[in-house]
């Protein structure tokens, strides 16, 4: 098993930054793709960014583009997601996800709130 420990989430104004930080611990020597999903009220989680933790590989959905960056320190089995020009629209329950690959996430985080304000 693995668990994940999300932090960093709030409250912010349009135009801010945070930054969601996400500690996986346990079985986690199988694991090598660690990211982000996002949920917004009434509509369906969807990918935020993934970072490969052997290759550095990032992607991101096209929202976020120029905006967050993924990032991530081995040492400490901890991704980041650093969000800047944050905007209303990004508001959304934030879920930290690890996986053995692109798009094979087993384990999900509790989740994060994320509130932008105009």
């Amino acid at each position: 098993q693995v668990q994940l420990e999300e932090s960093g989430g709030g409250l912010v104004q349009a135009g801010g930054s945070l930054r969601l930080s996400c500690a996986a611990s346990g079985r986690t020597e199988r694991q090598n793709d660690m990211g982000w999903f996002r949920q917004a009220p009434g509509k369906d989680r969807s990918f935020v960014a993934a970072i490969s933790w052997s290759t550095g590989t990032e992607r991101y959905a096209e929202s976020v583009k120029g905006r967050f960056t993924i990032s991530r320190d081995n040492a400490k089995n901890t991704v980041y997601l650093q969000m800047n020009s944050l905007k209303p629209e990004d508001t959304a329950v934030y879920y930290c996800v690890v996986g053995a690959g692109w798009g094979r996430y087993d384990y999900w985080g509790q989740g994060t709130q994320v509130t932008v304000s105009s």
